[in-house]
């Protein structure tokens, strides 16, 4: 998927270059070991049982005690556990990783004083904002039209993820029936965490109108919901 980013202020200081160099770093790191498209990943050598769970890096372990946290959190609508070959469970953590793996580069460009940037993976988008500069202002395209724009959010420090059908299709399967979701084609998570606001939105559309319950529950966020139709509540902003 496309990465980017995008140093506003003091762009020209000494050592920004390797810093986003060390970030992106992090993301190839992160891709080498939980990559369910590469054979010689942890993740794809602990579904085929080439490895155990006890001999993968912490940064796994860490990951799996997240998904199950995101199980609980979600009432069931995020479950990284989906069936495989033989009746065997496969641990398929993809719906986390990136907003988690995101999160943690932007978390060292802050460390390495980075202090403006927005850092853009596949449209799940961290953020900072230096002192004395406007805040970022991140758009929500219409699934239906992606030309079009739903709304613009203003955004300092934070998180903005958005999971939909517009550009891959009823790609979320409800993890209680197994089947692909359509009731909704879009949803967007703003909040202070990368990770959680990735995990909420892609939970959302697999919940449907009826997650947007437990979704009001999670204090610091907030969602923009687009129904099937691209129309009926396409600038409804929950307030959560």
């Amino acid at each position: 998927m496309p990465i980017s980013v995008h140093v506003r202020a003091g762009a020209d200081t000494p050592g920004i270059a390797a810093a986003v160099g060390a970030a992106f770093d992090e993301l190839r790191a992160a891709d080498r070991m939980f990559s369910t498209y590469r054979p010689d990943s942890q993740i794809s050598e602990l579904n085929r049982g080439l490895r155990r769970l006890a001999d993968c890096d912490q940064p796994v372990r860490e990951v799996l005690e997240l998904c199950e946290e995101a199980r609980w959190r979600t009432d069931g609508y995020f479950d990284a556990m989906l069936p495989g070959a033989n009746g065997r469970i496969r641990f398929d953590p993809s719906g986390l990783v990136k907003g988690w793996a995101v999160e943690r580069a932007g978390r060292l460009l802050a460390e390495r004083a980075v202090a403006d940037f927005s850092l853009n993976a596949g449209g799940d988008i961290t953020l900072r904002t230096g002192p004395g500069q406007p805040e970022w202002r991140v758009g929500v395209e219409d699934p239906a039209d992606p030309r079009r724009l739903l709304a613009v959010l203003p955004v300092r420090h934070g998180a903005v993820a958005t999971s939909g059908t517009g550009r891959r299709g009823a790609h979320i399967l409800d993890p209680h029936t197994g089947r692909p979701v359509n009731a909704l084609a879009s949803v967007t998570v703003i909040g202070p965490s990368l990770t959680w606001a990735d995990v909420y939105a892609t939970a959302a559309l697999a919940g449907g109108s009826r997650s947007l319950s437990w979704l009001r529950r999670q204090t610091g966020y907030r969602a923009i919901a687009v129904d099937d139709t691209g129309e009926t509540g396409s600038s409804t902003l929950y307030a959560l």
